[in-house]
């Protein structure tokens, strides 16, 4: 028998304005409202807001906080400051990834873990294992209490300044603040998302989520806000070139072959950091790589990707016609001689080999 699908608190919201409701982790989730390339747009020119409250938040506090945090993930919080977000992941002990997630620093002894939907319960089980020896240390797993809404786009600040005495211009990217918001106090509002488009994300207990939602539509109303759904979310983290998780990265690829070196730092020791410290000093034999399409095509999650004599040297993770650039692009593991921007694969689609070329990422360059 299928598990019932969860729904956000404002599921019934998104089914009165007319959303294609599909599931998603475990979620029954908006896809779209009107069409793709038209909530897209609306991100890229003035605003819009997602509704994401199907991913996971994990209240980390106590002494050994910082401790967990650092073994458990590839980043380093040591520079961190009160009040700033860090992206960053999860290894695990076989070379691949257990998730990406963003830690929110509110204390020296108190942060939050957000996490993929799709991944809370091995997400938590993973962490427990590695707070058991960890004294005076509190978990607690808050999904289930809090709405988060993405309001994204280069409009997203004039909207969201009506409903805060927060200056937000005061907001770096990767940092937060938590205020009143909408009339609703804590507010948790963070300078982060997955567009490229700018904007924030904001943090929500339920019981509060329809009253900030409304009074985000009130206030946006001048500027032609929309509600965005997934299929828009996927196309603009796209043309950033973003992973996403259980496409692009997932328990097989490692943090380097999937060019998050960025965010793996070997000043300190975390989960496998030993085996990724002598993977980066050998080198990685295949890599993500980004390519658009030359020919006419869409290049889609699982399609071979070849060299000019139909050998295999890839494949494609993630892909879509990108409705800024009007062309296929993709992401997709590459063998390490095909890496380099201007190289020319090919993709396999049904019977026929579409040329297209690498490219240094991100493909949407005109981002704010």
């Amino acid at each position: 028998m299928p598990m019932e699908l969860k729904k956000t608190a404002l599921h019934h919201i998104h089914e009165q304005s007319g959303a294609k409701m599909v599931p998603f982790a475990g979620y029954s989730m908006p896809v779209r409202y009107t069409s793709d390339i038209e909530e897209h747009k609306a991100v890229r020119e003035s605003v819009g807001v997602f509704d994401v409250s199907h991913m996971g938040e994990f209240m980390v506090t106590g002494p050994e906080a910082a401790s967990l945090i650092q073994e458990v993930t590839s980043n380093d919080i040591s520079k961190m400051v009160n009040g700033q977000a860090q992206y960053s992941c999860m290894p695990n002990t076989e070379g691949g990834i257990i998730d990406d997630l963003i830690v929110y620093r509110f204390t020296a002894e108190k942060y939050m873990l957000v996490v993929n939907a799709s991944n809370i319960e091995k997400d938590w089980n993973w962490i427990q294992q590695y707070a058991k020896d960890k004294n005076g240390l509190h978990l607690e797993n808050i999904s289930d209490q809090i709405s988060l809404f993405a309001v994204q786009g280069p409009k997203a600040a004039e909207v969201m300044q009506q409903l805060t005495e927060t200056d937000l211009s005061s907001i770096k990217f990767y940092h937060f603040e938590q205020d009143t918001f909408a009339g609703v106090e804590d507010v948790i509002i963070s300078g982060t998302g997955y567009t490229g488009a700018g904007g924030f994300e904001l943090y929500v207990p339920n019981a509060y989520a329809e009253q900030v939602w409304k009074k985000l539509f009130e206030a946006g109303a001048a500027y032609n806000i929309k509600p965005i759904g997934l299929g828009a979310r996927d196309t603009l983290r796209l043309e950033m070139g973003y992973c996403l998780y259980g496409n692009d990265i997932d328990d097989t690829t490692s943090p380097l072959e999937a060019r998050l070196g960025w965010i793996t730092k070997f000043n300190k020791d975390f989960v496998n950091s030993r085996n990724l410290k002598k993977q980066k000093e050998a080198g990685v034999e295949r890599q993500l790589s980004g390519f658009v399409m030359t020919d006419k095509g869409i290049p889609r999650h699982g399609y071979d990707i070849v060299d000019e004599h139909g050998n295999p040297i890839g494949r494609v993770t993630s892909g879509t016609m990108s409705p800024s650039l009007n062309q296929g692009i993709g992401l997709g593991y590459l063998q390490k001689d095909y890496t380099r921007p201007g190289t020319e694969i090919y993709i396999a689609v049904r019977n026929r080999k579409l040329k297209a070329e690498v490219v240094k990422l991100p493909f949407y360059k005109n981002q704010i």
